[in-house]
């Protein structure tokens, strides 16, 4: 019997994944923290980052070298198994979600950790867990504007996880899948970018992005940790590596909804023209772009009240795809085209 056919073995594989598609996130998470501040400085007509390494490149891995050697303060009436619990929960929250991500697929195989048959329900439920790190770190913290933050930033959390579980049920009423390699499959067409979901599910497209700002807590949705109202939010007592952990789960997390909005209307790894290739290239170029777009809305799009979040969120954002999945239901009952692939 070969050694990786026994349970060790697969042990063993399965252990190698983990730590090749965690490491491979956080080095990509530097290049585009770096990404980031470039699209910022470019709006507002500064020079960002130029210093560490050609280009500002490695201005991420010095900040890092920063945070690992600062000395970590801890508030004196703090709890201290929660104080450093809640960054450590949102860090790996942020990072087993992409255990049921897949990155491509051939004839035979899918690049994926867990080809699990209810892959996005999986990741809906652990984002949805995430929203317990802040309320953690906030509360942890024994002071009033952190507990405000965390507060805040739990409201906005859950009220948009609603709105953005129903978009997902209109793309799975078209699928008839919950399995995310069959979502992006069904999406495959002789009309390449056209055979995608964002065209039959186009106004959900622009609904699911704007709620991913706000369950991300990114601009102009980044009311709690707002410096005008609430200094930094859940945050504010952290310091060094707990601060840091909060950070790249946030990150994480903000690649994790780019990769979603790819799969889910943008065919993934599917190239957009036919007879080109697919392959994860074209999934890693898509959320690029997605990246993008959630730094452009942060340099130029101004920060929300708090009173229009909310409103956004119940009085607009949850009717209209309510509605929407009934529209889709009908549609796919019908056997209209886009919206039946089942």
């Amino acid at each position: 019997m070969d050694f990786f056919d026994t349970n060790f073995g697969i042990f063993l594989i399965i252990v190698g994944q983990c730590l090749l598609v965690t490491v491979l996130l956080l080095v990509s998470l530097a290049f585009l923290l770096v990404l980031d501040r470039k699209v910022w400085g470019a709006v507002q007509l500064r020079r960002s980052v130029n210093v560490v390494g050609p280009f500002g490149l490695f201005q991420s891995f010095a900040d890092f070298i920063k945070f690992a050697l600062k000395e970590i303060v801890v508030p004196g009436g703090a709890d201290k198994a929660v104080f450093f619990l809640a960054p450590l929960m949102s860090f790996v929250l942020a990072t087993i979600a992409w255990a049921a991500i897949p990155f491509s697929a051939g004839e035979d195989s899918v690049w994926v950790i867990a080809n699990v048959n209810v892959g996005i329900l999986y990741i809906f439920a652990i984002s949805s867990l995430e929203v317990y790190g802040v309320i953690m770190g906030g509360w942890a913290s024994n002071s009033k504007y952190p507990f405000l933050g965390g507060l805040r930033s739990a409201a906005q959390m859950i009220s948009y996880e609603v709105s953005i579980g129903l978009i997902i049920v209109g793309v799975l009423i078209s699928t008839g899948s919950l399995n995310l390699t069959d979502i992006v499959m069904a999406q495959s067409g002789s009309y390449g970018f056209f055979s995608w979901y964002w065209l039959p599910h186009l106004p959900m497209v622009v609904l699911f992005f704007v709620s991913a700002l706000a369950e991300t807590n990114r601009p102009p949705f980044d009311l709690p940790e707002a410096e005008s109202e609430l200094v930094a939010g859940y945050q504010v007592e952290y310091s060094s590596t707990p601060y840091l952990l909060f950070m790249v789960g946030e990150y994480m997390a903000i690649v994790l909804m780019c990769a979603l909005i790819s799969l889910l209307f943008f065919g993934g790894w599917l190239s957009p023209i036919p007879g080109l290739p697919d392959g994860i290239l074209w999934f890693i170029l898509k959320i690029l772009f997605f990246f993008f777009l959630f730094a452009m809305v942060k340099a130029i799009v101004p920060r929300y009240r708090y009173d229009q979040l909310m409103r956004l969120g119940w009085k607009v954002f949850l009717p209209m795809s309510l509605g929407w999945v009934v529209i889709v239901a009908a549609f796919a009952q019908y056997g209209v085209p886009g919206y039946a692939r089942w």
